[in-house]
């Protein structure tokens, strides 16, 4: 059988190692499914670890459903000196001396939390941002600095896990924090600002994401054990999309297959519980009807046999579901039922 053709159509998270980039992953993965199409949602830097969302086969088109959720890291913050792409993989472009006050535990937490709110943020120079259809992190390699403009995000949450002086396991003095943030948050520039605000230069010395929409690290498998479980390791795409679905019986999948609209009474359930170990309790119920009718323009799942076969909208001055993405070959629901 050909790569590409695989028959799979699923998705799977990753437990991505430092030292690859996404798109090494994405290659991996296609040796492990023999399967061309394949692609990520949620880019790493390279020296980054954590939740890396593949899809494989047809269920790469959920990829533009996938994007633009929060996301939580652990990262470290090294004091004392400046990167060229503001994390340990860059060079050392400046050095300063590290207020006491930095080391100082209390002041620590203080500030972290005071991390929190939203405001504008001026991405990396080396950042995968498209200008002009180049990258920015491309031109930089070359020597030529992309003015970015400065973006609106939300820092949820920043709570301080531990501070470290140099020689405590970490070359230079360093905060271990923990970030709730918004899509298009920049964690490398929220240690350089922190750096700023502090009076001394700043990097990211180590990078975790652990958590991307509601996908979560310990749902992720290493590249290891997905080359052994490999489509027993897929996820439900349903729960990982948090949108609502619809059941489809035999006839109601034949209107979804060729694409026709969906009437608005068509009933629409929930998952009763936000977190996976509560809807895999044996005492309480994982699915309901849902109370309130669909918004307009919201995206649905539809389910046949199991499968994820559609993506809907509902159509508020129409009455009706319309077509956004049919699966002729169903997305599989995976192991976390």
């Amino acid at each position: 059988m050909k790569r590409g053709t695989s028959g799979l159509s699923l998705v799977v998270g990753v437990n991505k190692p430092a030292g690859m980039s996404s798109h090494d992953v994405v290659n991996r993965c296609r040796r492990i499914f023999d399967e061309r199409r394949v692609g990520h949602t949620g880019t790493l830097d390279p020296m980054a670890t954590g939740v890396l969302p593949i899809c494989v086969g047809p269920a790469t088109r959920l990829d533009a459903y996938l994007v633009g959720h929060d996301k939580r890291y652990r990262v470290r913050i090294a004091f004392g000196a400046a990167t060229t792409t503001d994390d340990a993989e860059g060079e050392v472009v400046r050095t300063g001396d590290v207020p006491e006050r930095v080391l100082d535990a209390s002041f620590a937490a203080s500030f972290a939390e005071g991390l929190a709110g939203a405001r504008k943020q001026l991405p990396p120079a080396y950042s995968a941002i498209k200008v002009n259809g180049k990258k920015a992190c491309d031109e930089a390699r070359r020597g030529t600095i992309i003015d970015l403009a400065p973006r609106d995000i939300v820092v949820h949450e920043a709570r301080l896990l531990a501070v470290h002086e140099a020689g405590d396991g970490c070359e230079l003095p360093s905060w271990d924090v923990e970030f709730h943030v918004s899509k298009g948050t920049y964690i490398r520039a929220l240690a350089r600002d922190a750096g700023v605000a502090l009076g001394c230069p700043a990097h990211v010395a180590a990078l975790e994401r652990t958590q991307l929409g509601l996908l979560r690290l310990e749902e992720c498998v290493t590249l290891e054990t997905l080359a052994e479980e490999k489509d027993r390791a897929a996820l439900d795409p349903v729960r990982l999309l948090g949108a609502r679905f619809v059941f489809a019986d035999e006839e109601l999948a034949r209107t979804v297959r060729n694409g026709r609209a969906l009437p608005g009474s068509t009933v629409l359930f929930e998952r009763r519980r936000s977190t996976l170990e509560a809807e895999l309790c044996a005492c309480t119920a994982g699915v309901r009807e849902s109370c309130e009718g669909p918004r307009n323009d919201e995206v649905v799942a539809v389910i046949a046999e199991n499968k994820l076969v559609a993506l809907y909208a509902y159509d508020e001055a129409r009455a009706a579901y319309k077509a956004r993405c049919v699966f002729q070959t169903g997305v599989s629901r995976g192991r976390d039922l």
